[in-house]
């Protein structure tokens, strides 16, 4: 969005309009164009409704008017309902009307095929033009539930009286925003705003957000979200709504890999929509749930906290069961789950309370009644040995509901969160709960997930600017190379220029020809049209003498002519053979969501296969490059695992930081080095790849 006078009109146009067109409008009950009319009835909109409908001239007591330009009042919102063939004609006059927004209801653009969007891009096109703002197509409209207007299809925000409290949500699905706020409204829990945006042809998820941190009702913004179709704008939102103290909580399904184009380098190929998605949410600050009934149940547990230093939890129950059933949760995400200390023990010792050193505090048979829990509660809130607390409760909790409220309530609101699982089924206990408050949980599950978002959670992070000299560098080294020379040899040297360090190589023709960069050696094809170069036969390692390059290179040239006829070869890279400790890959590339991206695996041939690897929204701090390295589990190779060499962490954690600075070339697609070899005192890269943006 262009600057604050343009997101604050966007947000009256979208929320608080006056004069509201439904175009399509119904005098049928029985018809879905008929709800929208009834539900901004239903929950108290007070201004001026014009129903659109050639036919009438009357709907439910509102004049009604053959077509938006017969109107002679200014129409801040218009919800379009007409067929889709119908709509563009719609958008040509609501540009010619001067309405600030339309919400557009029907389906049948973008996501029908080319042809629809096609249609849907020059109805934006026209609407651009105009200053009129489009949310959808295929949506299923906007509430502003505290400003007390419900623009909607959704047949639960008919059915269902409307609460309203601090959260807002923007969801992708539209049926989804009607099964969380029902949902969400079980548990105690109200709304403030409420966006389905569908094909997002225009106004996005970021833009909406935006909106909505200037919402001074809204104190925690929740996300359903199935793509990222504006993600610059949805992460800069959501930087500004952490510097103000509203989290941003979003749940993003696609976590598995099915559907996801796969890229020529092996980066492509291990770094899926799930990891992509990872890491665009710890970029920005956004807390990411993965169960769904934790993304309305989480808020309560993050409203007023900032990230936590550590992820230590502890745990006390009066029920071993349900607590080790979160416990496991918790241990399965990688959460700490921490023992009283010392001080604490002996402090609740002194209270007649006994507890043990065990990472489960268990207060079983009836220990747990009286002023205990929230003796507890506060011990654990002034104690610097956990980050996030945990209570369990058992069927005290169903049998008399008020004890929630007498054993968590009661001891306030303390410095950390605290996460309240409620093992039976116990929903008047949860009501009581999130009434006063404090975060209820039904399930272990979501209980744990919303602990783990919590202890992930860090603030948004500083990307470092390129260094001038090292981009003059890189742009230097660029402006020699096009698509059609961009062969290994010259992806390493454009490689070199952010100093990294190569094996010395030279390139040759032909077997006779002498090579200086002494043995063992390898021998490599050089050919843009080879990426894989160990697929093709396009590699002999180990090579100990002159006589036996000779043969290496002139089979290979042979064996790769007949084989891929079609293939320019540029000759064969012979390299000084290098060993290391490890082989690691380290690649760069620019995600259509997400923008550029780092990553630091496993390399060699068993990259694709799994090993372990970290993900970065790209450039990265040096530090941003060690934390990277520190997360993948099979680098404890290079740790010193088991007495053997350790490897020089550091520099590699160098070369990460050097690959992410590719993000200020703006014409390199994609870059790998794979393999990286890493050895005690330093590393050598050994295989180079690089691809320039088609023109």
């Amino acid at each position: 969005m262009s600057n604050e006078k343009d997101r604050l009109e966007l947000g009256r146009a979208l929320f608080s309009p006056r004069t509201v067109a439904l175009v399509g409008a119904s005098a049928d009950a029985a018809k879905l164009a008929s709800r929208p009319q009834r539900v901004l009835r239903k929950h108290g909109f007070t201004g001026t409704i014009v129903p659109i409908n050639p036919g009438r001239s009357e709907i439910n007591g509102d004049k009604a008017y053959p077509d938006i330009k017969s109107v002679p009042q200014k129409i801040d919102h218009a919800f379009i309902m007409v067929p889709a063939k119908a709509v563009p004609g719609v958008i040509d006059d609501c540009a010619a009307a001067g309405v600030k927004a339309a919400t557009i209801f029907s389906a049948g653009f973008a996501e029908t095929g080319e042809e629809g969007r096609l249609i849907q891009q020059r109805m934006v096109e026209t609407a651009r033009a105009a200053g009129v703002r489009l949310i959808g197509p295929n949506c299923l409209g906007i509430a502003n539930i505290t400003g007390h207007t419900v623009l909607s299809a959704n047949a639960v925000l008919e059915s269902q009286e409307l609460v309203p409290g601090s959260l807002s949500l923007v969801s992708q699905s539209g049926s989804m925003m009607g099964g969380i706020v029902s949902r969400a409204q079980e548990r105690g829990l109200g709304f403030s705003k409420m966006v389905s945006v569908g094909n997002e042809c225009d106004v996005g998820v970021g833009e909406i957000v935006d909106c909505m941190v200037d919402d001074p009702d809204t104190k925690c913004i929740l996300l359903f979200l199935e793509a990222f179709r504006d993600a610059p704008r949805l992460g800069a939102a959501a930087r500004r709504a952490f510097d103000l103290g509203k989290p941003v909580i979003a749940f993003k399904l696609g976590r598995s890999a099915v559907g996801r184009e796969i890229a020529t380098t092996h980066t492509g190929a291990i770094a899926g929509a799930d990891d992509v998605a990872e890491a665009f949410f710890r970029d920005h600050g956004i807390l990411r749930v993965k169960t769904f009934e934790a993304l309305f149940e989480a808020p309560q547990l993050v409203i007023g906290y900032r990230p936590p230093r550590g992820k230590r939890v502890a745990v006390f129950t009066g029920t071993g069961g349900a607590a080790a059933m979160v416990v496991d949760q918790l241990g399965l995400a990688g959460i700490e789950v921490v023992p009283p200390p010392k001080k604490v023990i002996d402090d609740m010792a002194a209270k007649g309370i006994q507890i043990t050193d065990a990472p489960l505090t268990d207060m079983p048979m009836g220990r747990g009644d009286g002023p205990v829990y929230p003796t507890l509660i506060k011990a654990f809130y002034e104690s610097d040995h956990c980050d996030v607390v945990v209570a369990v409760q058992g069927s005290t909790a169903t049998q008399r509901p008020e004890s929630v409220r007498e054993r968590v309530l009661d001891a306030g609101r303390g410095p950390k969160p605290l996460a309240s699982f409620l093992g039976p089924a116990a929903n008047e206990g949860l009501l009581i709960l999130q009434r006063g408050g404090a975060a209820g949980f039904r399930t272990p599950e979501a209980c744990a997930d919303a602990v783990r978002a919590y202890c992930e959670w860090r603030a948004p992070l500083q990307h470092p600017a390129v260094d001038a000299a090292q981009a003059a560098k890189l742009d230097a080294a660029l402006k020699t190379v096009t698509a059609e020379t961009l062969n290994e040899r010259t992806a390493a040297q454009v490689l070199g220029a952010l100093g990294i360090p190569f094996a010395a190589s030279q390139v040759v023709q032909n077997g006779s020809e002498a090579v200086s960069t002494g043995f063992p050696a390898v021998a490599k094809i050089l050919s843009v049209d080879i990426p894989h170069k160990t697929e093709a036969g396009g590699v002999v390692l180990d090579i100990q003498d002159a006589a036996e390059l000779k043969g290496a290179v002139d089979g290979m040239l042979t064996r790769i002519r007949s084989a891929l006829p079609k293939a320019k070869l540029d000759g064969v890279l012979v390299q000084r053979m290098e060993k290391g400790i490890a082989e690691v890959i380290v690649g760069f590339r620019r995600d259509r969501d997400a923008g550029p991206l780092v990553m630091v695996g496993v390399g060699g041939i068993l990259a694709e296969l799994g090993g372990g690897h970290a993900l970065r929204l790209a450039p990265v701090s040096l530090d941003t490059a060690r934390e990277m390295i520190n997360e993948v589990k099979a680098f404890d190779v290079l740790r010193g695992y088991r007495n053997k060499p350790k490897g020089d962490l550091e520099a590699l954690a160098r070369v990460v930081q050097a690959m992410s600075n590719l993000a200020c070339a703006a014409n390199v697609e994609e870059a790998e080095i794979n393999p990286l070899l890493v050895k005690t005192d330093g590393v050598v890269a050994v295989d180079a790849l690089l691809s320039l943006k088609k023109q």
